[in-house]
């Protein structure tokens, strides 16, 4: 019988890309988050195209990938936009 290989890491990869991209409108603990979905989508992602090379895999490496990036750009941002505060607060008083 020929067993066709599962996809089931191509779909955990793809799935936490999205879920990493969603994530970076729900600020810096979102972004947080993000990036911990998207790192383990790229991993997931990678093994599953080693596995057996889908457009289901491919697309879930992409969409972590992306979603690691705005949530690292997301992340400094905020962390930028709280320090810039707490200078201003500190120069209030």
């Amino acid at each position: 019988m020929n067993e066709q290989p599962s996809n089931g890491k191509a779909i955990a990869g793809l799935v936490l890309g999205i879920v990493s991209i969603v994530l970076i409108f729900f600020g810096a603990y979102g972004a947080v988050f993000g990036l911990i979905c998207g790192v383990i989508g790229i991993i997931l992602s990678i093994k599953a195209r080693n596995e057996n090379p889908t457009g289901i895999a491919t697309a879930g490496f992409v969409c972590s990938i992306i979603g690691t990036v705005l949530c690292a750009v997301g992340f400094v941002a905020c962390a930028c936009l709280l320090g810039g505060l707490a200078s201003v607060g500190a120069s209030l008083q």
